[in-house]
């Protein structure tokens, strides 16, 4: 009789055990439920919506307009629009188009781009972000604006 309750006590620890380990694995996938979506939310960013700047036509007989978060180029000798953002690659500063040399320069570390945005020389290792830009027309074929989206 003794060795019946032995064995009892030895399936009855067993179990217990077992519930044990089932317990703790259940705890470990809860806390992983509820941490999962903690960690989601933490990396989680929320796009800004598109602005979108119109530029009336005719630009400047220079062919250019500058605003505070683009250059916008659509001269004569230009088949298409062009704008590019005035944030330099190199270290964020506001770059500015120098029409004498038709050239677009950082005032900080004097990294130059062409008027596509393109890098010449300097620290920027990166080109300008080029900009969609769309050309509003009237029934004519003038052309009206440009909408550039940022």
């Amino acid at each position: 009789m003794g060795s019946m309750t032995r064995e009892t006590s030895f399936r009855n620890n067993k179990r217990r055990a077992f519930l044990r380990r089932l317990l703790q694995y259940a705890g470990i996938c809860a806390s992983m439920l509820c941490i999962y979506p903690l960690l989601r939310f933490i990396g989680f960013t929320v796009k800004p919506k598109p602005r979108h700047v119109t530029v009336p036509a005719p630009l400047p007989v220079s062919g250019y307009h500058a605003e505070r978060d683009f250059l916008l180029f659509a001269g004569k000798d230009q088949s298409q629009p062009v704008a590019v953002s005035r944030t330099c690659t190199h270290l964020g500063c506001r770059v500015s188009f120098l029409e004498d040399k038709k050239i677009i320069e950082c005032p900080c570390h004097q990294s130059r781009f062409t008027p596509a945005g393109k890098v010449l020389a300097g620290p920027a290792k990166r080109d300008l972000a080029v900009l969609p830009v769309q050309v509003k027309k009237d029934a004519t074929g003038q052309i009206q604006a440009y909408v550039v989206t940022l």
